[in-house]
């Protein structure tokens, strides 16, 4: 019986696949900048050589951008499934941001479980991190910072379920989410009592992944996304009221 000569795989084939296997997993996250040839060649013990071309085939396969004298990128726009003019819809549609509400329950619910299942104690401090950020801007009322915070730490949620998918759809919803989060803020944030309640419903969720309770986690996750849609369809009613208070003030008595 004849056999078959084992072929080695090339050093650059190897490589790729553990940069992309770190793309996928998040350690390497969109926009990050890779460590210098050098230093990178050391870490994964290859030739300068080989992992050149290995960031080659990453290149060209639009992973990683490499910035003549600035070095070498992961791709900005990995994932990026939404398109300007789609965001620029979802913005002026008022219906969309209950599709995306709608969309948001399903998706974080899913989050917050395998977060409260599969987050590690490293997981947990990012979470705990995120959070800390989030409160000080929530207290010192930086509304800018806020948001992003608000995004951080959903997504922080999403990097400790260890599911790759999920990962990637909460990171290429991004740009949606963020203005998503800021049409809300800027609805909801005016009423303190409000305000407060959204902050609370983010530490229940938190303390929940933390505590490893999964169940406990999706509730929580559901409940704040409930409340928001609430508060957002109180705020359209009390817009409705006044505009209807204002058309009335501007009736001429003749009539």
């Amino acid at each position: 019986m004849a056999y078959q000569r084992v072929k080695q795989p090339k050093i650059s084939d190897v490589i790729m696949e553990q940069l992309e296997a770190m793309i996928l997993e998040g350690s390497l996250k969109p926009g990050q900048r890779l460590p210098p040839e050098r230093e990178l060649a050391k870490q994964f013990e290859v030739s300068r050589p080989s992992l050149r071309e290995a960031v080659q085939k990453l290149v060209a396969k639009g992973l990683l951008i490499s910035r003549q004298g600035g070095g070498t990128f992961v791709a900005e726009d990995l994932g990026g499934s939404f398109s300007d003019p789609l965001l620029e819809l979802f913005r002026t549609h008022p219906e969309a941001q209950y599709d995306l509400l709608e969309f948001r329950h399903a998706l974080e619910g899913v989050t917050a479980y395998y977060a409260a299942l599969r987050s590690t104690p490293a997981d947990k401090e990012a979470i705990k991190q995120c959070y800390s950020d989030l409160e000080h801007y929530h207290e010192t009322k930086q509304f800018d910072k806020e948001v992003y915070a608000d995004v951080d730490f959903h997504l922080a949620i999403a990097e400790s379920t260890h599911n790759m998918v999920l990962l990637h759809m909460m990171r290429a919803l991004f740009s949606l989410l963020r203005q998503h989060v800021w049409d809300n803020l800027q609805n909801i944030y005016p009423k303190a009592d409000y305000r407060e309640k959204i902050h609370c419903q983010h530490k229940v969720l938190m303390d929940a992944i933390l505590s490893g309770e999964p169940e406990k986690a999706r509730e929580a996750a559901h409940h704040h996304l409930a409340y928001v849609e609430d508060a957002l369809l109180e705020g359209q009613k009390e817009n409705t009221r006044l505009e209807r208070a204002l058309r009335r003030a501007n009736i001429s008595p003749e009539l």
